[in-house]
């Protein structure tokens, strides 16, 4: 639980789409346990077959090393992406005048926004499904980052009763530490998004994805300098 409380990227990701995206708090829950379960069996696999072909822990390390550094820059990458188009689906709903000079009554504005033409959306967050309906990708972005994201503490924990082929003894460890992390994963992001969807923010809410999309690129930019 220590473990994944401190890697804010085990809830925050969530936290921060949920309120952008208006995930119910089914959807955010059923995405946060799907991308959890991604996150703990993929390091389970890796433990179990590095301990099955004798491959010494040292080299497993440096392969989730590697693998974490795919994570955290696909974050980054992803958060930054989602970011820019933020700030354009913003810039489009921002109210603007126009003046148009009618023979009749002379002179006339209105003031009008882009929200409700069609956007192409290439940023994660949606596209056309071949039905003609917009369907969010972003959930299967974050679960493809979590399957790269290594859950350390797992891999020696496996590695040990997986090399003396105590099989029952892998089945318990994984399930206990498997469980506990996926309740600390569900609990801080539902206790997040009670907290974030209290915060009105007012005129700058058209801003939602964007920041959105900063809170992801700064929670990987904080896991890339300070290793959480």
């Amino acid at each position: 639980m220590i473990h994944t409380l401190a890697g804010p990227d085990h809830y925050v990701p969530f936290v921060a789409m949920a309120r952008a995206r208006n995930w119910s708090w089914q959807r955010t829950s059923w995405i946060t346990l799907a991308c959890g379960l991604g996150h703990l069996t993929s390091s389970i696999g890796l433990g179990i077959v590095a301990a099955w072909f004798g491959v010494e822990l040292q080299r497993v390390a440096h392969i989730e090393s590697v693998r974490g550094s795919v994570a955290t820059w696909g974050l980054i990458a992803f958060g930054a992406i989602y970011f820019a188009w933020g700030l354009r689906r913003a810039a489009r709903g921002q109210s603007h005048d126009h003046a148009h000079w009618h023979t009749q009554t002379g002179l006339h504005r209105h003031a009008h926004s882009h929200e409700g033409e069609h956007i192409h959306v290439h940023a994660g967050a949606q596209v056309e499904d071949g039905t003609g309906r917009a369907r969010s990708i972003t959930p299967w972005v974050l679960f493809a980052i979590f399957v790269f994201g290594p859950c350390e503490p797992m891999i020696p924990l496996v590695m040990v009763p997986a090399a003396e082929r105590d099989w029952l003894g892998v089945a318990l460890v994984s399930v206990v530490f498997g469980t506990m992390t996926l309740l600390a994963m569900l609990g801080a992001v539902l206790l997040g998004l009670y907290g974030v969807q209290r915060i009105r923010l007012g005129v700058a809410e058209r801003y939602t994805h964007a920041l959105a999309g900063l809170t992801l690129l700064l929670t990987g930019g904080a896991m890339a300098a300070f290793g959480l």
